[in-house]
C-alpha cells in the first residue's frame, strides 16, 4: 500500500511539479514580495527598503488624485470597450456563419489585428490619426477626419477605444463563430416552422444557447481593457495632460519613472484586488443565464 501511495506521488510530482515550480516562481513568490514592497517606501534600486505601513495606501485613497482620474477613464474605457468588442465580434461572427463565398477570407482580414503587438499597431493608428485622417479631410472635407484626434482629451479617449475594439473584436468573433456553429440546427428549425422571427430566434435561442461563449469573452473583453498598456503608451502617452493615463500606465509612472516602487506596488494590489472583484462577479452572473440545448 505504502509502495503504491509513492508511486501516485512520484507520478504526482512528476506530472503537475513542474507546473506548480512555475506557477510558485513565477506568480506566487512575486505577488508575495509586491504585497510586501507595498507596504515600504522602496524606490526599486536601493537595497534600503523602509517599513512604512500603510502609508502608502493612505496616500493613494486620501491625496492621490492621479490614480483617481486613471481609474475612472479606465473605468470608462472598459464599459466602452467591452460592449463594444463583444456587439462587433459577435455581429461579425453572426455574419460570417453564413454561406458567403468570402467568409474566410474576411474571418482572416477581421482576426489579423489580433496577431499585430499592439506597441506597433499603436504607432501605425498614431500615423493613422496623425497624418492619414487630415490627408482624407483635405480631400473631402469631412470634419470626422479633420479632428485633432490625438490632440484633445475627447477625440483621444475614442482614438483609443477605436483601436482597442479593432485590435480585439476580431478573437472574438472566433471564439463567437464556434459557439454558433454548435447552437442545434433542429432547435433552429423547430422555431422557424413555428413562425419565429430571426429577431426573436436570436434572442431567445440563439443568444442563451452561447451564453458560454459570452461569458468567455467578457472575461476576456474585460482583463485586457482593465490591462491596456501599450495602446495607452503608444497613442497618446497618458497625454494630452494626463487625460487618457490608463491605471496600468499610472501604476508604471509611479514605480519606474517616479521611483516610488512601493507606492506603485500598493496602486497595483489594490487594482488587482478591484480587477478579480469585478471578474468574479461577471463570471457568475453570466454563467447563472447559461443553458443547455
Amino acid at each position: 500500500m505504502n509502495r503504491k501511495k509513492t508511486a501516485q506521488l512520484g507520478q504526482q510530482i512528476v506530472f503537475v511539479g513542474p507546473a506548480v515550480l512555475v506557477f510558485v516562481l513565477i506568480i506566487l513568490i512575486p505577488f508575495v514580495s509586491g504585497l510586501y514592497y507595498s507596504f515600504t517606501s522602496w524606490n526599486g534600486v536601493s537595497g534600503e527598503v523602509s517599513w512604512i505601513g500603510l502609508d502608502n495606501y493612505k496616500h493613494i485613497f486620501m491625496q492621490d488624485s492621479a490614480f483617481r482620474d486613471s481609474f475612472w477613464f479606465t473605468t470608462r474605457f472598459t464599459i466602452i470597450g467591452v460592449v463594444a468588442t463583444n456587439v462587433l465580434g459577435f455581429a461579425l461572427a453572426y455574419l460570417l456563419i453564413k454561406p458567403l463565398k468570402s467568409r474566410n477570407v474576411l474571418r482572416t482580414v477581421f482576426f489579423m489585428p489580433n496577431v499585430i503587438g499592439g506597441l506597433l499597431l499603436g504607432f501605425i493608428w498614431q500615423f493613422i490619426f496623425v497624418k492619414g485622417f487630415s490627408a482624407v479631410g483635405e480631400l473631402t472635407g469631412l470634419a470626422f477626419f479633420n479632428q485633432p484626434w490625438l490632440g484633445t482629451e475627447g477625440t483621444a479617449f475614442w482614438a483609443i477605444v477605436i483601436v482597442f475594439v479593432w485590435q480585439t473584436a476580431g478573437y472574438l468573433m472566433v471564439i463567437y463563430i464556434s459557439s454558433l456553429n454548435n447552437v442545434p440546427k433542429d432547435i433552429l428549425e423547430a422555431a422557424e416552422i413555428d413562425g419565429a422571427s430571426r429577431w426573436q430566434t436570436l434572442l431567445t435561442i440563439i443568444i442563451p444557447l452561447i451564453m458560454p461563449a459570452a461569458t468567455v469573452c467578457l472575461f476576456l473583453a474585460l482583463s485586457w481593457s482593465f490591462k491596456m498598456f501599450d495602446l495607452n503608451l503608444s497613442l497618446t502617452r497618458g497625454g494630452p495632460f494626463g487625460s487618457t493615463e490608463s491605471v496600468a500606465m499610472n501604476i508604471y509612472n509611479e514605480a519606474f519613472s517616479n521611483n516610488r516602487y512601493g507606492l506603485g506596488t500598493a496602486k497595483a494590489i489594490i487594482f488587482f484586488i478591484i480587477v478579480a472583484i469585478i471578474t468574479s462577479i461577471q463570471v457568475k452572473f453570466t454563467k447563472s443565464k447559461e443553458v443547455e440545448a
